[in-house]
């Protein structure tokens, strides 16, 4: 594995799934879809008409969502894919102090929200 590359293993395991199945034809771009067992936001769709060897194909173009890089799929509209549970939380940069720590600003009130609504 090269420096650039990630491997991310989550060390714990409470049994739920990292993925959810979704039907290929229903997943649009802005989405999320799992390419090559990376988690991907799919930035293009095409799909092509049946044809006499078969279903509709979906084409996916996605960024992996940690590295960045471009990855393609082509999947059976009728076929389930895969779809990350992804969840994005923006914070406030405070402060990197000189010897490389970061400060974030935590807004608890919306914490607070989130845990019992």
């Amino acid at each position: 594995m090269s420096d650039e590359e990630h491997h991310f293993e989550s060390k714990a395991d409470a049994g739920a799934s990292k993925t959810f199945p979704q039907q290929a034809g229903t997943i649009r771009k802005n989405g999320y879809i799992v390419i090559k067992n990376r988690p991907c936001k799919v930035v293009e769709v095409s799909t092509s008409k049946t044809g006499k060897h078969g279903h509709a194909k979906c084409h996916f173009v996605g960024i992996d969502i940690f590295t960045g890089k471009k990855l393609e799929d082509i999947v059976p509209s009728s076929h389930n894919c895969d779809v990350p549970h992804v969840n994005r939380i923006d914070y406030q940069l405070i402060d990197i102090s000189e010897d490389g720590f970061v400060r974030f600003q935590l807004h608890l009130c919306l914490l607070f929200i989130t845990l019992f609504f």
